[in-house]
């Protein structure tokens, strides 16, 4: 695509707004920018769409979303007219322009005959998970970009079971926009005629209630809640997003009677202006909720990311500071929880099943086979733990009870397929609560843990490749890895190499190759003559490579160290 090309029919297109064309023309002596705009399209993944917001073909704005509408209302349209008459669910995050994103994306729908049915405000992204399956729509938009920086949007899109887009329907998504034009082939009608005319409904507080009512069906000892509920104190902020009114509320119903909400953060608002990034995932953002946690006593915070899909919690610890619990750790506490808090409750089924992801700790493997339960690793992303809970369930092969990544996503329950803040908040309350009964913190029962079932650590390295520059530079050092592979990572010998593009392990001591069940993603793996192994892929969703150090020890100072041999390697890893 000739990127000089492509900028001047944005540039002289009728279609933009005098402010858009201005933003361009402010660009038109700057040939780099231009080129990180108009060198290509987003690509139209699994998950969709996600950028910064900007006009340009390779950015977030409300051309992207109808031209990206236009080809997924095709793919929806071809299943016919009952699957336009099914329709489409949207919904839609706290950020600046999702509301205008999510009702351009109902104007193209309605416009191609398709019924819509639109959140009337901001909602969790699981309750459009929820949607899509309640409402047996044919499939889901959700206008979100989860945890990214506040100059992101994106465009999530989902498929009739409530998991996002099986790959072979997002691959005719993006055939069907190669070949359509941004401008000239997309079909939209006005939303109050749409709404007029019965192609658009309105979506509101019954749809939360039922939500609601299904993520209450999950809870396994309101009695024990009950008992400290006079004294357990919990902390909560929704980071300016989406959790700010259901996770709430969801804790009340528990039972928590000392919910603490952090009120600076609670305000709606797309700049996230109290964090420098919404992302449970980083510490920092939590120092709003620390404070308050100090200063009433609480001993447990919650934070859910800003579309609500992603939790993390802190605890306090015997010294009176609140130390983080990653996703793996947590998912691991929560594992372990639901196992007890099932049989007690006679809620456990038979064949349980624990799912996670290729990157998540290993300890969730011996956690669960330990208590007798198979545990199944599937690539990183919902929509294959969606898929494999589906295939396991619908073979009579297993029930799943628990489905988690360690980038802080948890999944459970049957009304959701995919990670949901709003259920898992509910339940790690209430296994802190469990805990409190009992005399302790989460931070004590991690440490049970770890005495029970052996000592892990992890460590997630991030190499930010930003821009055009940083796309060609996560290829390269992809490419790097496989064509010159090491032999051994900070003086440990590689036993083996594991690529799952096409499902290769190579036995390193023989040169033995072989084939294992997962195939078709770009991650590799390195396993260590010390038990270590080391996952490299390039993120999904934003532009970094991640590098997963996985690693054991005898103690909890070994598995550090263990760990910490590795990091200097990932983090001086270059293209």
């Amino acid at each position: 695509m000739d990127f000089k090309q492509e900028y001047e029919k944005w540039l002289h297109s009728p279609v933009l707004s005098p402010e858009e064309r201005a933003e361009l023309e402010a660009i038109q002596n700057d040939p780099k920018e231009i080129e990180s705009r108009f060198y290509g399209p987003l690509e139209f993944g699994t998950a969709g769409l996600r950028g910064t917001m900007a006009v340009g073909l390779h950015n977030m704005n409300v051309h992207v979303i109808r031209w990206a509408t236009q080809g997924f209302a095709d793919i929806v349209a071809a299943e016919g007219e009952e699957g336009k008459r099914r329709g489409v669910a949207i919904c839609m995050d706290c950020r600046n322009h999702s509301m205008e994103f999510a009702r351009a994306a109902a104007e193209v729908c309605a416009a191609n005959g398709i019924h819509v049915r639109i959140f009337e405000a901001l909602r969790p992204t699981p309750e459009l998970s929820f949607a899509v399956r309640e409402y047996h729509c044919q499939a889901g938009i959700n206008i979100t970009a989860s945890h990214n920086p506040k100059e992101y949007n994106g465009y999530k899109v989902y498929w009739q079971d409530g998991a996002q887009l099986p790959p072979q329907h997002a691959d005719a998504v993006a055939k069907r926009l190669s070949e359509i034009d941004i401008f000239t082939d997309i079909r939209s009608m006005p939303y109050d005629e749409a709404v007029r005319v019965g192609l658009i409904e309105v979506l509101g507080a019954e749809t939360d209630e039922k939500f609601l009512s299904n993520v209450m069906a999950q809870v396994n000892d309101p009695e024990t809640v009950a008992q400290v509920a006079d004294t357990f104190k919990v902390v909560y902020t929704p980071f300016h997003g989406t959790g700010y009114r259901l996770i709430p509320e969801a804790l009340k119903r528990l039972g928590i009677k000392n919910l603490l909400c952090v009120s600076e953060q609670m305000v709606i608002d797309g700049n996230f202006p109290t964090v420098v990034s919404p992302n449970p995932e980083n510490p920092e953002g939590f120092y709003l909720a620390v404070d308050l946690a100090k200063q009433e006593g609480a001993d447990f915070i919650v934070g859910s990311d800003p579309d609500a899909d992603r939790v993390g919690i802190m605890v306090r610890t015997r010294d009176g500071e609140f130390k983080v619990i990653s996703g793996n750790q947590t998912g691991v506490l929560l594992l372990d929880y639901l196992i007890g808090a099932k049989r007690r409750s006679g809620k456990m089924p038979e064949k349980p099943v624990a799912l996670k992801t290729i990157v998540t700790t290993e300890m969730a493997r011996k956690v669960a086979e330990t208590n007798g339960l198979q545990c199944y690793d599937t690539f990183t992303g919902f929509k294959f733990l969606a898929q494999k809970k589906d295939q396991l369930e619908a073979a009579g092969a297993g029930k799943v009870i628990f489905a988690y990544e360690e980038s802080y996503g948890y999944m459970l329950g049957d009304y959701v397929r995919d990670k949901d803040a709003v259920t898992a908040s509910l339940l790690l309350t209430e296994m802190a609560a469990w805990y409190a009964a009992q005399g302790m913190t989460l931070a004590d029962a991690l440490d049970r843990l770890y005495e029970k079932y052996g000592y892990y650590a992890e460590y997630t390295c991030n190499l930010v490749m930003p821009g055009l520059d940083g796309l060609r530079d996560m290829a390269k050092l992809m490419a790097s890895l496989r064509e010159n592979p090491p032999a051994e990572i900070s003086g440990t010998q590689v036993v083996a190499r594991k690529d799952y593009t096409d499902g290769s392990v190579v036995d390193c001591a023989t040169g033995a190759v072989s084939r294992m069940e997962l195939s078709g993603s770009n991650v590799l793996r390195f396993e260590l003559a010390d038990g270590t192994t080391i996952l490299v892929r390039p993120s999904g969703t934003e532009p970094k490579i991640k590098v997963y150090i996985l690693a054991q020890g005898k103690d909890a100072a070994d598995a550090a160290v263990n760990v910490d041999r590795y990091r200097s390697w990932a983090e001086n890893l270059k293209p």
